[in-house]
């Protein structure tokens, strides 16, 4: 698949802003299977300082500062990516989840991609022990490691409302796996939280999905949103595999990967401070469409 990206996030101050720095996480991964053809990122006020690079993790990051005073920030990213990623093995032939986890655990590297860095609990999602009993369920003794996280993520997928109005950003794991109601965000660290607890290595994805609209009506432009969705490492052999609880999906050519850490701290496509008093108000519009 091939897909014009577009992603524009405005946000709008009570008072003029005299000062910003940010850090952007918008331009999209060139590596697991999608290939970035073009991108760019235009930001309105022009910054004063604008510096691109990458983060550990391998994601790419533009950190900006803005001196101008301003009442209105806008950032606009468009790219051109193909994606083709490789068939997931079928989830009944991986390695049991009791040998991933051993071997995850002597892991001798540090590189970016290493499940080492995905073991342990992160801020955002924490060791919490009812949310490693609801995940232990699906883990029985010996079961395939890829056939157990998607019986878990089907779980999820079931048990679980998705509400956007039920958590923020803010929200903690623990709060929003007791409503069991959330949004991408709230599903994806659910998850993380409950396979880590396992001693299974998982990481956490931000990116775009491709929506598809009711046979007979026309796909809304800017009726997309950024997505959030789960990696498994399922040993040395498979490596990581895309799970989406949302929809209780394997990631295939339908999602675009922006960023991959810890957890949505490590990924969160706008961050930074702002110096000046007054309020904010943020819009956000994406729109993925596919071209061939």
């Amino acid at each position: 698949m091939i897909y014009d990206l577009r992603h524009i996030t405005t946000y709008g101050y009570s008072r003029p802003v005299p000062l910003a720095r940010c850090i952007l996480r918008l331009l999209p991964r060139n590596d697991g299977g999608q290939c970035v053809e073009r991108s760019e990122l235009s930001i309105s006020p022009r910054p004063a300082e604008r510096i691109d690079g990458v983060c550990f993790f391998g994601n790419r990051m533009t950190t900006v500062i803005i001196s101008k005073p301003h009442r209105e920030l806008k950032v606009e990213m468009k790219a051109r990516i193909a994606v083709n990623r490789p068939p997931a093995p079928h989830p009944g032939l991986t390695r049991h989840w009791e040998e991933v986890a051993a071997l995850a655990l002597a892991s001798g590297s540090l590189a970016p991609d290493s499940p080492a860095h995905q073991l342990f609990p992160s801020r955002l999602a924490p060791q919490v022990d009812a949310v490693v009993a609801y995940a232990r369920k699906s883990f029985s003794p010996l079961r395939p490691v890829l056939e157990a996280a998607c019986d878990l993520m089907a779980r999820i997928r079931a048990e679980f409302e998705y509400d956007p109005e039920a958590t923020e950003v803010s929200t903690p794991l623990a709060e929003a796996f007791a409503k069991r109601h959330g949004v991408c965000q709230d599903f994806a660290h659910i998850m993380i939280a409950g396979l880590r607890g396992l001693g299974l290595p998982a990481a956490y994805v931000s990116g775009y999905i491709r929506t598809i609209p009711p046979p007979g009506q026309k796909r809304l432009e800017g009726a997309d949103a950024s997505h959030a969705w789960v990696m498994l490492w399922c040993g040395p052999e498979t490596g990581w595999i895309g799970l989406d609880p949302t929809n209780d999906l394997i990631v295939a050519d339908d999602h675009i990967v922006t960023a991959f850490g810890r957890d949505y701290a490590d990924v969160s496509p706008l961050d930074g401070v702002l110096v000046g008093p007054g309020s904010q108000k943020v819009g956000v519009a994406v729109d993925v469409i596919p071209v061939g």
